[in-house]
């Protein structure tokens, strides 16, 4: 017991029992997606609305952290806000600093310092929360991965949330790293199909997109719905 209540004292067999519990988290939330396409990367959300009666535009999945980055997420909704508030701090301390946008890389690498701060101390807990971070800059497209450990990974495509297996089946299957803008968004819809086993709900679909010409921003509902009615 005493291995899994302190986020300090490893196990004998070298784990950190709370970091793998805040793991158990993310793996419970929504699922994201995201992927790189040709000029850009595009990030999807299924906020699974529970409710009729729940204001479907009051749950964020997609977050803006700068101009050119944008970030999805899954696991605790509010430790993820206070990740994105200070990753939008981070970013808005660079451009005042060096006058010019950070790095997406620069950037992931901070909030996943950032994380791993949260896994050495007593009196803390991990955040129970992954992100996925899609941005362009000087040196390209990224997708990156966050994990609650502080570890990051990058991806041409990938998933977080309790639909990942699912949603990777079908990306594994049919990724194309020259698919066109709506293309990547098609593909994306399918997975989250996928994952959901049902009919997915429009007003419930969240998906931002930034690409090499323009700044990051979230399809309006409309936008959103035509994708998801398609035959």
């Amino acid at each position: 017991m005493a291995y899994d209540r302190a986020i300090t004292v490893f196990s004998p067999d070298g784990r950190l029992f709370q970091v793998e519990y805040a793991r158990v988290a993310v793996g419970r939330g929504t699922t994201t997606v995201g992927i790189k396409f040709k000029d850009g990367v595009v990030l999807m959300a299924d906020k699974k609305i529970g409710s009729r009666l729940v204001e479907s535009k009051s749950i964020e999945k997609i977050f803006q952290i700068d101009e050119h980055i944008g970030c999805a997420t899954s696991g605790l909704v509010a430790d993820a806000r206070v990740l994105v508030d200070y990753a939008r701090v981070i970013a808005q301390i660079n451009k005042v600093t060096y006058s010019e946008k950070i790095l997406v890389d620069n950037l992931v690498k901070r909030i996943c310092d950032y994380k791993q701060n949260y896994t050495q101390y007593g009196g803390v807990r991990p955040f129970g929360t992954a992100l996925l971070v899609g941005g362009v800059d000087a040196t390209g497209l990224h997708l990156f991965e966050t994990d609650p450990s502080g570890a990051l990974l990058g991806y041409k495509a990938g998933s977080i949330g309790s639909g990942r297996a699912a949603v990777m089946e079908v990306l594994e299957s049919k990724y194309d790293e020259n698919a066109s803008h709506d293309a990547a968004i098609r593909l994306g819809i399918e997975g989250l199909k996928k994952a959901a086993e049902d009919k997915l709900d429009e007003k419930a679909i969240e998906v931002g997109v930034v690409t090499r010409t323009e700044k990051f921003r979230r399809l309006t509902p409309e936008e959103v719905a035509k994708y998801i009615n398609e035959k």
